[in-house]
């Protein structure tokens, strides 16, 4: 296996070293002090790492992608290389039995972030099965399925919401999630393995290229054909299965800010959702389309670049926020954390460091009902009443007037 080093020489953030121990590769704001833990000195064996089912009445398969894009060079290969990403579709699924399920993250990535971390044996975690069943057929739901896209975070991979990923897919979404090569852990089918650089630095604006790039791609699935480079078999039932009218988009931190360049830019995407997104740098034009932001961090009030997108929204808008909640709170390394914090030998001071106040079951529970709600609510015109305002089912989100 080869791999492109790791090039960025300045210290940790506190979560992005404990997202690499978790294998999550967590990006956050600057200025957070490295973790002072260490792992104990006779770790009983890797922790086995868990990760909630969803909720819905449809079994959920998923296959990789590996898509070129010839007509950007890429910018660390050298000449006669072109952009490459891993890209994963997710969706309903039948017949699951015979196919086995899929992994959060590949045991070479898992390697990589946890190396990264330093300090940390290679074995102190096992990433935990998804309920995806790798290249199971898809399982109709009546007419095409609706598609969301999702965009990850800096120095992260496409799987850090897979929670909010297989939920959607159980009740009858295709989710496609994709890495950012070069600002991502990821690997390819020969086994390369590439790990985020600081040069080239990529910014939201060239997230937002890749993803024009995969709704394309998208296009392709939609008219029966494959996309992916080695021409590896696409699991059955998936070409022509989905429905090019019913796109949506979320992200994480960057990648919520990149959702909305690719809104900006691209019509396909009819609705758009910001996990914690600094929306830096800004879009000053206006945009008509549903657009709901779950805010932690980066909030109106404390980040002028987010009030002044909320002030761009011309169509349909939400801002909703959970009490507790920190950055990387609706992904999965909320529910992640709590089991990694004993063989890390984390303090509970540590541990509300990382994932807040917030419950990570409650926190599961948002991450499931609310991203569902919105594209419900806007690509299958599926009202209901957890948008309308504050519920008693949900009492930490709180709605942002």
């Amino acid at each position: 296996m080869t791999s492109t080093p790791f090039m960025s020489q300045e210290p940790m953030t506190r979560r992005r070293s404990l997202g690499a121990a978790l294998a999550a590769g967590v990006a956050v704001p600057a200025g957070l002090a490295r973790p002072a833990w260490a792992a104990p000195a006779a770790a009983p064996g890797p922790v086995r790492l868990t990760l909630p089912v969803p909720t819905g009445p449809y079994p959920v398969g998923t296959v990789a992608l590996h898509l070129v894009d010839t007509s950007r060079p890429d910018p660390v290969a050298g000449p006669g290389h072109y952009r490459e990403l891993m890209a994963s579709v997710w969706y309903p699924a039948r017949c699951v039995e015979r196919y086995p399920q899929a992994r959060w993250t590949s045991p070479a990535v898992t390697r990589a972030l946890l190396a990264t971390a330093g300090g940390f044996p290679a074995d102190v975690a096992v990433a935990p099965l998804t309920a995806g069943h790798g290249g199971a057929p898809v399982g109709r739901t009546g007419g095409r399925l609706p598609v969301v896209v999702f965009s990850h975070g800096a120095h992260d991979h496409r799987s850090d919401t897979t929670i909010v990923v297989q939920e959607l897919a159980s009740h009858g979404y295709a989710v496609v999630t994709v890495d950012h090569t070069y600002d991502a852990f990821s690997e390819f089918p020969d086994g390369r393995l590439t790990v985020p650089l600081d040069r080239p630095a990529l910014r939201p604006p060239d997230y937002a290229t890749d993803i024009r790039f995969v709704l394309d791609r998208v296009e392709d699935l939609a008219a029966g054909r494959n996309p992916d480079v080695e021409q590896r078999p696409l699991p059955a039932g998936l070409p022509g299965a989905l429905d090019l009218d019913r796109i949506g988009m979320y992200g994480w931190s960057k990648g919520a800010t990149a959702t909305t360049f690719v809104m900006s830019e691209d019509r396909r995407v009819r609705a758009g959702l910001s996990f914690d997104g600094p929306m830096q740098p800004l879009i000053t034009t206006d945009l008509d389309r549903p657009f709901m932001m779950m805010t932690a961090e980066f909030t109106r009030a404390a980040q002028p670049s987010v009030a002044e997108f909320w002030s761009h929204l011309r169509g349909w808008r939400l801002n909703v926020q959970a009490e507790g909640a920190v950055h990387s709170s609706y992904c999965d390394v909320q529910f992640l954390v709590p089991q990694l914090a004993q063989a890390v030998g984390m303090s509970d001071a540590d541990l509300r460091g990382w994932i807040g106040t917030l419950d990570p079951g409650r926190a599961v529970r948002i991450q499931q009902a609310y991203p569902l709600a919105f594209f419900d609510l806007h690509l299958r015109h599926r009202p209901g009443r957890l948008l309308d305002g504050p519920s008693p089912a949900f009492p930490e989100v709180k709605f942002i007037a």
